[in-house]
């Protein structure tokens, strides 16, 4: 025990937790990706990955190593060593924002009490890969497609802000832990804050898509003018690295999803036990939506996508803001939107 108290015990415990985490999640990437392509092929009426390994399985990890042992091109023109830091920073970003992430009551690698901050800050910065990646290619295209995805990262950054700022007020805290734990009530699901805030559910889940430029909001890579934008120029492990930090993305904004409006780890019917286990389920029901929008929903022109983050959600989301302040501070709707005896 008084090796796991000292500084070199402790500095074991973290980046074991670290791995655990890291690990983790890239591994459940692999079969989310499947997941995804398969979902696209029922809507299709297709088959979808069915020959790698049982029932089509292990084709992402084909795809993987097919990346792997790739060569590398790199444009004659382009900055190499920007060119190679902007997929590590795509990726880099993309997995520490996972360390403020409870799976469950304690599952936390950092229990920061500033999580919701840590977040933010972390995925503001997430823009300067795209921007450096288009730009070290040295080509117009890579370029006019970092610069859309730019404006589109920042115009919905905005919005999401405002949204979990509705959250903060009825929590009283930044922890994120918190958050679940004043969404822990009697009445199981009814309970949780997708029913006070249902309106920002929504506005949050089209941010998240245009965020993470998921479909119908993928317009840095819409192929019929920018040919795939901003790592179009990318092969092999750096346009591995793009992709993996573009889905772990996702991912996490299914997570935030969980843990702000569906309680988490919590039970949604009160008399069943919490546990991890409805934390993953919940994330992978949030998944498959965003998996549904990319089969069902056509793609946005790049100036209404534009208009709708400035002129209907921000304006939305800014008067959700004033409004839950006036509900938390005069204690209306039975104190659900003031929780800050039990989440502060």
């Amino acid at each position: 025990m008084e090796f796991w108290d000292s500084n070199f015990g402790i500095f074991l415990i973290i980046l074991a937790k670290c791995l655990a985490v890291t690990v983790g999640v890239l591994i459940s990437l692999a079969f989310l990706m499947y997941a995804d392509r398969k979902v696209w092929a029922a809507v299709m009426m297709r088959r979808g990955p069915n020959v790698v390994g049982v029932f089509g399985l292990m084709q992402s990890f084909a795809d993987f190593l097919k990346y792997i042992v790739k060569e590398v091109v790199v444009p004659a023109g382009a900055d190499k060593p920007v060119f190679f830091i902007a997929p590590m920073i795509a990726f880099v970003l993309a997995v520490i924002s996972w360390a403020v992430i409870p799976f469950d009551n304690g599952w936390v690698v950092a229990n920061l009490n500033i999580g919701i901050l840590y977040i933010f800050a972390i995925s503001s910065l997430e823009v300067y890969g795209v921007i450096m990646g288009g730009w070290a290619s040295n080509s117009k295209y890579p370029f006019l497609g970092s610069l859309r995805s730019a404006a589109q990262m920042i115009s919905y950054e905005v919005s999401i802000g405002f949204i979990i700022v509705g959250v903060l007020i009825s929590t009283g805290s930044l922890n994120l832990t918190a958050i679940v734990m004043a969404q822990d009530g009697d009445w199981g699901l009814l309970s949780w804050y997708w029913l006070p805030h249902l309106p920002m559910v929504v506005l949050f889940f089209i941010s998240a898509l245009a965020e993470t430029n998921r479909p119908p909001f993928d317009l840095p890579e819409a192929e019929a003018e920018l040919v795939a934008g901003y790592q179009v120029e990318y092969s092999s492990t750096p346009f591995l690295l793009f992709m993996i930090g573009e889905l772990m993305a996702v991912v996490l904004m299914c997570a935030l999803i969980t843990i702000l409006f569906f309680g988490g780890w919590l039970s949604p019917i009160p008399f069943l036990p919490d546990g991890i286990h409805w934390f993953i389920i919940k994330v992978l029901m949030c998944f498959f939506m965003f998996a549904m929008v990319k089969a069902l929903v056509p793609r946005y022109r790049y100036d209404q996508l534009m208009r709708i983050g400035w002129k209907v959600f921000l304006p939305l989301s800014l008067g959700w803001v004033v409004l839950v302040a006036l509900f938390a501070q005069y204690g209306w709707f039975g104190g659900a939107y003031a929780r800050w005896a039990v989440g502060g």
